[in-house]
């Protein structure tokens, strides 16, 4: 499997669920706008329902103003005498909303009253007095100078006059403002709705639910004048709320209708079947879907069908997907293409295993015969060495003839082993040093040899050269070191790691001048170890003889040819 942690976004699953989902998303957005275009409408409904209450509210409001003016001027004539305080007692029991009836003299005295007056000697002084004094209209005041009532109340106050049209005073109606708030439970207005009394300075006056108001903003009392209500959002008790404001008495007082204004999540969950939700639950159920069948009729089919690759990938070619029945026609149509490629690779492989049977053994016959050939120029020079008289001659034949039976022995070697293309050169080198010390023991004293040898396979290209590197050494030992006196042969051959080392020594008594010798042997080893891509040196060893060394790269199988496949080295 693919490690990269991006190689799962190209699987299937991922390509066909972005692609429902592509094809989806249309059905969404339009889904998320017509959520957003109800709410708008929603929320503008809300709106104007508020803002038609605001106006009625206010305008009922004012009615009632112009009721209690009507009242006032209609009481003002006859508002003195010894019946005036009774009068106007039961007027106020009788209209509801009147907490208090007064009548003013001319110099702002109490003339009669249906209740309390509180004592104000600056009456006459206040602005709504000289108002009335001079305007002759109704004035309406939130200030008074006094407090006329125990709850918030405002005052109205028309002028009256005398037989002769002159001013003689005035008629004032304290007027609760709970009487002039409008009331909350109207059908017209949405659920929850709240209603409250403003003043100019933004102070509530009268709440039916203190909770559900904020604060107004900057500059609404212009807004409300200009626009006639005024609409504001705010939040009150952790709620977001939407407020309207409408005049009621001229900009001293004015009316407010709060209501829910839910945000557009909030208000998708309140209405999930024109919100969000049933769209995105109609996604997330075809999305679920497409997984499942993609899972199921596809997925799971491709894996069975990797399973069985891995299983003709490990060389079990005679594996078949036996639930190949239940798949989907295209994937059945794979599983059978996978089958008739299973076959066609067991017919290739067995004539392919036929193929190479026939090279095996054409090659091991090519080097029976080769070796056979070089046996027979061997033995040719072994006779062309009898008849010679002249001593370098002979030896110059002998060493060409020791030469060839090497090469007859590597490939002796290659077709007597179990592999054609390597051969283990621990065997290899006892049995070369064995033939080349037996065939001088006949003509000299004996040599006695130790040996020891690491295992290393190795091809014959690099075997050959090796080979004729030792013999040369060898030779070279039985010259020089062995004549006449015999000794000890040693043949070491290390693996160590990237280089392999092969030491052959003897106990001579080596002179410099052999040492320093360029004869042809010398030039051969440096050749051959130039072939091995390594070194060669000639050192006295502590026995007083020679060491001959061959130092070249162990052939790994990195280093071998590609036709040699892969070199196990121990």
């Amino acid at each position: 499997m693919n490690g990269d942690p991006w190689a799962s976004l190209g699987t299937i699953r991922v390509r066909l669920i972005g692609a429902m989902a592509a094809a989806l998303l249309p059905v969404l957005i339009l889904g998320a706008i017509q959520s957003g275009m109800a709410f708008n409408h929603e929320a503008e409904r809300v709106r104007e329902t508020l803002g038609s209450a605001a106006q009625r509210s206010a305008a009922d409001a004012r009615a009632r103003m112009e009721s209690a003016d009507i009242l006032l001027e209609t009481l003002a004539p006859g508002s003195i005498g010894f019946s005036c305080a009774q009068r106007l007692a039961e007027i106020t029991e009788r209209i509801p909303g009147y907490d208090n009836l007064i009548r003013f003299d001319r110099r702002g005295r109490v003339a009669c009253a249906a209740g309390t007056v509180p004592s104000d000697p600056a009456r006459a002084e206040r602005p709504w007095f000289r108002q009335v004094q001079t305007g002759g209209e109704m004035v309406i005041t939130r200030d008074p100078g006094a407090t006329y009532s125990d709850k918030p109340a405002l005052m109205a106050v028309v002028p009256a006059y005398n037989a002769a049209g002159e001013f003689d005073g005035a008629l004032a109606a304290v007027i609760a403002l709970t009487s002039l708030q409008p009331n909350s439970t109207v059908t017209a207005l949405p659920p929850g709705s709240e209603v409250a009394l403003l003043d100019a300075a933004g102070e509530y006056l009268s709440l039916t639910n203190p909770d559900a108001f904020a604060p107004p903003p900057e500059g609404w009392q212009a807004r409300t004048h200009s626009q006639g209500s005024y609409v504001w959002y705010g939040r009150a008790d952790g709620q977001r709320r939407v407020h309207i404001a409408a005049p009621l008495v001229g900009e001293s007082l004015f009316v407010i209708l709060s209501a829910d204004s839910p945000g557009l999540f909030s208000w998708a969950r309140l209405n999930p079947l024109t919100g969000l939700i049933l769209p995105l639950l109609t996604f997330a159920v075809v999305l679920g879907t497409v997984f499942i069948a993609v899972d199921r009729v596809v997925v799971r089919w491709l894996i069975y069908l990797q399973r069985i690759a891995a299983l003709y990938g490990r060389g079990r070619l005679t594996v078949r997907p036996a639930q190949a029945g239940d798949m989907p026609l295209e994937i059945r149509d794979l599983a059978e293409a996978m089958e008739t490629m299973a076959d066609a690779i067991v017919g290739r492989d067995a004539s392919l295993r036929d193929s190479l049977a026939q090279k095996d053994a054409l090659m091991r016959e090519i080097h029976h015969r080769v070796k056979n050939n070089l046996q027979v120029i061997s033995s040719l020079l072994s006779m062309q060495q009898r008849a010679l008289t002249d001593p370098g001659a002979r030896a110059a034949m002998s060493d060409t003839r020791q030469r060839i039976s090497a090469l007859a022995l590597v490939y002796r070697a290659l077709y007597q082993g179990p592999d054609l293309k390597r051969v283990d050169l621990r065997p290899f080198l006892e049995e070369l040093t064995a033939q080349l010390v037996a065939g001088e023991s006949m003509h000299g004293p004996a040599v006695r040899t130790e040996l020891h040898a690491d295992t290393l396979m190795i091809d014959p290209d690099r075997l050959a050269p090796l080979a004729l590197f030792a013999v040369e050494a060898i030779t070279n030992a039985q010259k020089h070191a062995f004549a006449g006196r015999g000794g000890t042969l040693s043949v070491d051959f290390r693996v160590g790691g990237d280089e392999a080392v092969l030491e052959i020594a003897d106990d001579g008594d080596a002179s410099d001048q052999a040492l320093a010798g360029t004869g042809v042997g010398r030039t051969l080893m440096t050749a051959f170890a130039r072939q091995l891509r390594g070194r060669s040196e000639l050192v006295r060893n502590a026995a007083g003889g020679v060491t001959v060394r061959l130092v070249f790269p162990t052939p790994h199988p990195a280093m071998l040819g590609a036709s040699e496949g892969n070199q196990q080295v121990a």
